[in-house]
């Protein structure tokens, strides 16, 4: 079967934008409930398909094949992304959004064979896009036992924003019930660990995503027009971490920084 058959692939849904969600996510993230708008990264707990258990694959995912080509390697990650927010997307009403694979990539790397999938999605209400964005999904195979870990870069040890953040097992769960996630390797320490090789539960992509705009934002007051964020190491709920950041030009360089120095996400903010 060839993957590259699924680029254009489209589907649609519509979902209204519900205010209990987001004050559940503001809790989530012990904060008071943002206002009329979604906070950027937000967005993130609407649109997510409500597969049956029988739809499930192994690792609580749903089984690809439908809209997601049939990649037959068994580990999925949230490898980054580019969002452009275009106009504030409303609390309380209805939304459309319409994905289309954009890209479908197999390569090999030092860890054996990947396979890469760009999911394009626009968000739209009251009659105009308010989010587009390019979303990279990887596939990698199962950890080789014994063999040793990739070593992600250092982190810069300066930085002009900091937030020390501690992602525990309650606040993965919660993300994960909001995001409608059934990814094991957020909630299930024994699947995290033993099948999948993590030296603990993984902190959501997305939600250190939404972290590091919600940092932005803080420290400047200014409003976001364009995010993008690459996922470079995992991070882990048994340790600390940094979000961080420094103003350059209209935006600013923003990173993970993991309890033993490494960069576990990198990202640039445009305002």
């Amino acid at each position: 079967m060839n993957l590259a058959d699924w680029i254009g692939r489209r589907e649609t849904a519509r979902e209204t934008i519900d205010a209990g969600r987001i004050a559940a996510l503001a809790a989530t993230f012990d904060r008071d409930p943002p206002g009329p708008h979604v906070p950027p990264g937000w967005h993130w707990a609407f649109f997510n398909p409500a597969a049956k258990a029988r739809d499930l694959g192994r690792d609580g995912h749903p089984k690809r094949g439908g809209f997601l080509p049939p990649v037959d390697l068994p580990r999925r990650m949230w490898a980054g992304g580019r969002l452009e927010f275009r106009a504030p997307l409303p609390v309380g009403e209805a939304a459309t959004r319409v994905s289309t694979i954009a890209k479908v990539e197999e390569k090999s790397g030092r860890s054996g064979r990947l396979a890469f999938v760009t999911v394009a999605h626009e968000i739209s209400a009251q009659g105009r896009v308010c989010v587009a964005e390019e979303h990279d999904i990887v596939y990698r195979e199962d950890p080789v036992p014994g063999a040793p870990a990739p070593v992600p870069p250092q982190a810069p040890a300066e930085a002009a924003w900091t937030r020390a953040t501690d992602a525990g097992p309650t606040m993965l769960f919660r993300y994960s019930a909001l995001t409608f996630n059934g990814h094991r390797i957020h909630y299930d320490r024994s699947y995290a660990t033993e099948v999948e090789g993590y030296a603990g539960l993984i902190v959501h992509g997305p939600l250190l995503a939404t972290l590091l705009m919600d940092l932005a934002v803080e420290r400047t007051g200014r409003a976001l027009t364009r995010f993008a964020f690459r996922a470079q190491a995992p991070v882990v709920d048994t340790a600390p971490f940094a979000l961080c950041g420094t103003p350059e030009g209209a935006g600013a360089k923003l990173w993970v920084r993991r309890a033993d120095g490494a960069q576990a996400m990198a990202a640039e903010a445009h305002w």
